[in-house]
């Protein structure tokens, strides 16, 4: 006759702790277990602890699943064969986890080796609601304290629940991590002398015109990478991703075939974008399949960048704030226009020649009177 079955109840942890949550198993169904061997790590709100088995035997069911808050005396294993020794106590040690933990960061604004903090500080800021990754350590060796968490944690209830990022804002955060995560971005910085611009010049149509000189003078930067079977393609027309601010998050356009259009065509394409984008009219094929691409954030602020690109792109040209400058100009100062222009490209493909060559060709171009 086979035997019944035996129910193993999730120990009284100490403390006066009523619930533990299931952090992960080291068993699975059909598993011969040993008596004392590691079952299960679960947290509590104070520490990490090792529950280790009352018996041998085989696992014939687990109990609780991984993320699952467990009461002290609510079923965890169920055993089946092997002696059985269980009076709902734990047999042998639990083990309390006191050792500082690196994490893996989960959020998109924390990067590098990973980070530090103790189960307990852990615990707290789980059940806080605090990210790990939006706190910055001041313990030993970067770790994170139950101070700073609960720093943090004042911090939030200030400004209110989290905002889940959904639409335009997510894809924005997903496109830039994957940038921050794949992408090798150097960046170039250089000035334009647009004094000799005639009265009433448009600028996105003179930057835009200028970014096709520079891919005709270096076609490596109007191309795509791709990283998974390392090879590019160098892409013969030109189709400019625009960067457009938005309430609602970034959007980048982009209008074809820069190349062969005329400057009146060229502004005109840019309306129709940015009606498209504050209308929220966009096809989506209408944001896919740039070749390059375009911040012209100067007349929101700021001189120069580091603008990101988005993959397969390799390139993004960022115009700043137009000043005046003194300059030398024949030998002797003068007040000049002065146009400050940042370059980003993926080293990954594109060497520093390449992208210095790229950028004198557009400064040659925005610099021409015509």
């Amino acid at each position: 006759m086979n035997e019944p079955a035996k129910i193993f109840t999730l120990p009284d942890l100490g403390e006066g702790l009523a619930e533990a949550e299931l952090l992960s198993w080291h068993v699975g169904l059909g598993d011969h277990v040993v008596e004392g061997q590691p079952l299960a790590s679960v947290e509590t709100d104070k520490a990490v602890v090792e529950v280790p088995s009352p018996r041998a035997g085989e696992i014939a069911r687990l109990c609780a699943q991984v993320g699952e808050r467990v009461k002290v005396g609510a079923p965890l294993v169920e055993f089946v064969g092997g002696a059985s020794t269980d009076s709902g106590t734990v047999v042998g040690e639990v083990t309390v986890g006191s050792a500082v933990l690196h994490e893996a960061p989960q959020s998109v604004g924390r990067s590098g080796a990973g980070l530090r903090a103790t189960p307990a500080v852990r615990a707290i800021a789980k059940r806080l609601g605090v990210d790990l990754g939006s706190v910055t350590p001041s313990g030993p060796n970067d770790t994170i304290t139950k101070a700073d968490v609960e720093r943090v944690a004042r911090v939030y209830a200030e400004t209110g629940p989290l905002e889940a990022l959904t639409g335009t804002r997510r894809a924005m955060a997903v496109n830039m991590a994957k940038t921050q995560a794949e992408v090798a971005t150097a960046a170039l910085f250089d000035d334009a002398d647009i004094h000799a611009w005639p009265a009433g010049s448009d600028p996105m149509t003179r930057l835009l015109r200028a970014l096709a000189a520079g891919c005709r003078a270096e076609p490596a930067l109007n191309a795509w990478f791709d990283s998974e079977d390392m090879g590019r393609r160098l892409l013969k027309t030109i189709d400019v991703g625009i960067a457009v601010d938005s309430p609602e998050g970034l959007f980048v356009p982009v209008l074809r075939d820069v190349a062969g259009k005329t400057p009146d065509e060229l502004r005109a394409g840019v309306d129709a974008l940015m009606a498209a984008v504050r209308g929220r009219s966009l096809k989506p094929e209408e944001l896919r399949g740039a070749s390059i691409m375009l911040s012209n954030f100067g007349p929101l602020g700021g001189r120069y960048a580091v603008p990101l690109l988005v993959p397969p792109v390799v390139a993004i040209l960022g115009a700043g704030r137009a000043r005046d400058q003194v300059l030398a100009v024949d030998g002797q100062p003068a007040v000049r226009r002065v146009l400050p222009l940042s370059l980003s490209f993926d080293h990954r493909v594109v060497t520093g020649g390449e992208a210095a060559r790229f950028l004198m060709a557009v400064k040659s171009e925005l610099e021409r009177a015509g």
